[in-house]
């Protein structure tokens, strides 16, 4: 049975400047034994606080917003792939960074989205403690639920400092994700053609 998809069009959050971050990261500098008070840590924790929202801002994205109506009316019923599409991340697990690329194929029946829609979806979902399996699965499910076509199928291709700078610490591992929804998960041709198209084959 497919599954179903969520309403993850609107994704807004409470008003984060009401929940201020700064004191708390000079507690932490505190907590690992720094002196949050010397020169080149006294403005860190407000430089933290910006940090942090602009690499989380994707918890006050408003997807419909960032369409803003970019959806056509179109004939064309072939895939529509835009591929290499670079992302950066937090892992929600040890809030580091992870990155890379995403590509994206849709098959379209009646609507296709402004092509630079889709790295702004991407965003949406990457500025936000993630893990990449979640991410992959809402950018699809995102543009399932917007165009309604006949299948989506993304792909995310990924790096991960929590196992790059601690834990195992593999330099050279890399992480692949896929989520594969209608024509993509039903017809290994289809699958295929997408796999060939972003391998440049």
């Amino acid at each position: 049975m497919p599954k179903k998809h969520r309403a993850v069009v609107k994704v807004l959050s409470p008003k984060r400047e009401d929940k201020p971050i700064a004191p708390l990261i000079r507690g932490v500098l505190d907590a690992i034994g720094e002196d949050p008070n010397r020169d080149g840590l006294e403005r860190t924790p407000e430089r933290v606080e910006r940090a942090l929202h602009f690499l989380t801002q994707g918890y006050t994205a408003d997807v419909s917003t960032i369409v803003n109506g970019a959806i056509y009316e179109v004939k064309y019923d072939e895939m529509v792939i835009v591929k290499d599409i670079e992302f950066f991340s937090m892992c929600e697990h040890h809030m580091l960074p992870f990155w890379g690329k995403v590509h994206i194929a849709y098959l379209a029946g009646n609507k296709v989205i402004g092509l630079s829609k889709l790295p702004r979806l991407v965003d949406v979902f990457a500025r936000r403690l993630q893990i990449q399996e979640r991410m992959t699965q809402q950018i699809a499910e995102t543009i399932q639920e917007l165009l309604d076509p006949l299948g989506v199928g993304v792909i995310a291709e990924a790096q991960h400092f929590c196992m790059m700078m601690r834990g195992v610490e593999k330099q050279h591992s890399g992480t692949v994700t896929s989520a594969m929804l209608g024509a993509f998960r039903a017809n290994k041709e289809t699958r295929d053609e997408f796999l060939s198209l972003i391998r440049g084959k």
